[in-house]
């Protein structure tokens, strides 16, 4: 059964610094994808950051220059740092993990933590 296992959600002031950490166990193979992703208020889910097994992450243009996304392939772990927090940046964050074995696509979610940006 694989589990992702998230944790750093909490609540900070504007201009802040948040890292969040989400490690994926339970016999995973051949994980081609890892990121993030979030869902404000009212909001629909939308794309963070993602990174495959090497090279640099993409981002969505809101967090560019502000989040980094970084990966630790020996132990199946991604993090996304957020410095400069802005309230638009309070949403349910999600950790996503895509893996590819025997010519099929699987994918995974976290349960979500939550990031509350606020003074």
């Amino acid at each position: 059964q694989v589990q992702l296992v998230e944790s750093g959600g909490g609540l900070v002031q504007p201009g802040g610094s948040l890292r969040l950490s989400c490690a994926a166990s339970g016999g995973i193979f051949s994980i081609a994808v890892m990121g993030w992703y979030r869902q404000g208020p009212g909001k629909e889910r939308e794309l963070v950051a993602v990174k495959g097994s090497f090279g640099d992450g993409n981002y969505a243009d809101s967090v560019k220059g502000r989040f980094i996304i970084s990966r630790d392939n020996a132990k199946n772990t991604v993090y996304l740092q957020m410095n400069s927090l802005k309230p638009e940046d309070t949403a349910v964050y999600y950790c996503n993990v895509v893996a590819y074995w025997a010519g099929s696509r699987y994918e995974y979610w976290g349960q979500g933590t939550q990031v509350t940006v606020s003074s």
